[in-house]
């Protein structure tokens, strides 16, 4: 993986599964680093080899110790930028903060815009993410983004199914646009679940958009937090005659709790997700599948490091 300059691949500590495996799928090797705390707690980062005038990316995700994965990926930008690489490229799969994009009531932060602000501040000269809350987040970054959309490993998942009578529904109007990436594909409509939000983190369904009796359900989603949502749509499509085996399928497996013990509960046939964010073991049940988004991320690097469109790995 050379070009017309050298490209180098680091990995925060939030999943370095992951990294090793784009890295595999690049045919390189994870750039050695030294990453750790001093007594204090303070992060210290330092690259082992020289970084100057080098392609470079970053794999760090937003985990459940988002702060932390913040944190420290802002000291690694640093490190780059006074190291005089070339580009430095974040490759966050989870982007941190993407569900606070707006005020939605007054007197609230727009986190996700100062997420924005602060990669950029700190060296980034370039965003690679996976299946933004909102896509409209884009416009927060001085600098390109690459928001890739998931939909396509779905859709490998999906086709060997063989699915008949089958629908897409989303879990809420905002995310029809995904839904209908994922319907498309198959020539199937989608539905949509009219829901609201009482507060933060509590979802309940008010009604069915779409026709749903009989047939074959995929709820698609960009995240599954505490699970509130994915738990309403279930119960609302089984109320308006669904098919019992429905799937549910989304990007970002956040689980909070209580998520895991909801999805244990409900009768989702499966549940697909991706590696966006590591899952530990306690994390795990069964029916659920973790589809793996190295090959696509791979493939994104490649392309940007090449010079190269990556509208043919979007589609």
């Amino acid at each position: 993986m050379t070009h017309h300059r050298p490209l180098k691949l680091f990995s925060g500590t939030s999943h370095p599964e992951l990294a090793q495996e784009i890295a595999t799928c690049l045919g390189i090797e994870v750039s050695e680093s030294v990453s750790k705390h001093f007594a204090s707690g303070e992060i210290y980062f330092k690259p082992m080899d020289t970084v100057r005038e080098c392609d470079v990316f970053i794999v760090q995700t937003a985990t459940s110790n988002v702060n932390e994965d913040m944190m420290e990926l802002f000291v690694m930008l640093d490190a780059m930028k006074r190291s005089f690489a070339s580009r430095i490229h974040v490759v966050m799969p989870h982007y941190a903060y993407s569900r606070q994009d707006r005020v939605a009531s007054p007197r609230e932060p727009i986190t996700a815009r100062l997420m924005a602000d602060l990669i950029s501040t700190a060296g980034a000269t370039h965003l690679i993410t996976l299946s933004l809350h909102s896509g409209q987040t884009q416009g927060f970054f001085s600098f390109p983004v690459d928001n890739v959309h998931t939909h396509r490993l779905f859709i490998d998942y999906f086709k060997k199914k063989k699915f008949k009578d089958l629908v897409v529904v989303s879990t809420d109007a905002g995310g029809a646009k995904a839904a209908k990436r994922l319907a498309d594909p198959f020539g199937v409509e989608i539905a949509v679940i009219n829901k609201m939000r009482p507060s933060h983190n509590v979802a309940a369904a008010l009604s069915v958009v779409g026709d749903v009796k009989g047939k074959t359900c995929v709820v698609f989603d960009d995240m599954i937090d505490t699970g509130g949502s994915v738990v309403t749509a279930y119960e609302a499509l089984r109320k308006e005659g669904a098919n019992p085996d429905i799937y549910l399928a989304a990007t970002h497996a956040v689980f909070s709790d209580p998520c895991v013990e909801r999805l244990k509960k409900t009768g989702y046939k499966e549940v697909i997700v991706t590696n966006s964010i590591p899952l530990p073991k306690e994390k795990e049940f069964p029916g659920l599948k973790v589809l793996s988004v190295a090959p696509l991320i791979s493939d994104v690097v490649r392309c940007v490091h090449e010079g190269k469109s990556v509208t043919g790995v979007w589609e």
